[in-house]
């Protein structure tokens, strides 16, 4: 049973505070470095350095001590809404919260960016705002998929633990709603194929465990032995399990028709000459319009744990994504860590 780390409510402005809150603090407790690394990026655009800073020999108005150590003071106020409409004046009157720190940013957080005209409206009230009290709050408006996205900038595949408090974060977010409009069009999940490679290549098709979150993904790569030799492009996500009164489907996405029926049995079959029994477990089947060859080779020691979701419009170097089998071309010239 996959354990979950995030509170599963429906529509709770509470709860997903909180839970975006819990995946900012697990982050810090994984590693400072990178948590700090997203403030900056984030938060304050690189105008500050929130860490703690070691300094020799640091040259003050009246003498240089052999060391200083020191932390720029800052303040993050966050208001979350479930849409893109805020009330203003609940967010001037947050303004009082910062004192007199060094650096004051106010989030607001939504699933959708925040009415362009209401943004208007907040910020030139906060220009007003800062210049009456001489004060330099910024304001950033973000959504709960930018907070994900930047945090998965900061870690790698190797970032174990912090992927799975990831993933799991994504889940909670797609199943609540918290991200409405996905950019899953240019990612590719990094799936791991055995000796079933060959299968699901020919039947254009992979299962996994339907209890295995995953962030939103239109692609999906086969990696064997050091690289991706295969993408499609999802067509369909169906979940399959045995049950007493028979086969019981459930349709995530696309269409389930009497075709992809009798390739969940093939898959079914396929697997118990490997050993495995897919049938009292439920299962999530990914169907792809056409599974085609690439190698796409990592070049770092050591196989990766789990999957790993690829950003195509980075390694392609492109904003429009080509037709699957020209990004299956490109893949072959590219390499990851």
């Amino acid at each position: 049973m996959k354990i979950h780390y995030f509170q599963r409510y429906h529509s709770r402005e509470n709860v997903a505070t909180a839970n975006t809150m819990l995946l900012l603090s697990r982050l810090y407790r994984f590693s400072t470095d990178k948590f700090f690394s997203f403030l900056k990026l984030v938060f304050f655009y690189d105008s500050c350095e929130p860490e703690i800073v070691f300094n020799l020999q640091e040259k003050n108005i009246s003498s240089i001590p052999d060391a200083t150590i020191t932390q720029e003071s800052f303040k993050v106020v966050i208001e979350t809404k479930m849409t893109n409409e805020f009330n203003i004046e609940q967010l001037m009157r947050h303004l009082k919260s910062f004192g007199d720190e060094k650096y004051k940013v106010m989030i607001t957080l939504a699933p959708e960016l925040m009415d362009e005209g209401q943004k208007m409206i907040f910020e030139q009230r906060l220009r007003e705002y800062n210049s009456l009290h001489n004060k330099n709050i910024l304001h950033l408006n973000t959504t709960f998929e930018n907070i994900a996205n930047a945090i998965q900038e900061e870690i790698d595949d190797r970032d174990y633990d912090m992927q799975e408090v990831l993933t799991d974060y994504l889940e909670y977010c797609y199943k609540d709603g918290l991200i409405t409009v996905s950019d899953s069009w240019k990612f590719m999940r990094m799936l791991r194929a055995g000796t079933t490679l060959d299968f699901n290549v020919s039947q254009g098709i992979y299962y996994t465990p339907a209890d295995r979150g995953f962030r939103a993904h239109d692609y999906i790569g086969l990696y064997n032995k050091k690289s991706v030799r295969a993408i499609g492009k999802v067509c369909a996500r169906i979940t399959a399990v045995e049950t007493e009164k028979g086969m019981e489907y459930e349709v995530d996405y696309g269409e389930l028709t009497e075709s992809r029926k009798q390739k969940i049995n093939d898959a079914i079959t396929d697997g118990f000459d490997y050993g495995y029994d897919l049938r009292p477990v439920k299962h999530l089947y990914f169907f792809v319009e056409k599974f085609f060859a690439t190698d796409f080779k990592k070049i770092t020691p050591r196989a990766p744990m789990g999957t790993r979701v690829f950003d195509l419009t980075q390694i392609l170097e492109t904003d429009q994504l080509p037709d699957t089998q020209k990004i299956a071309e490109i893949l072959k010239t590219k390499t990851w860590g």
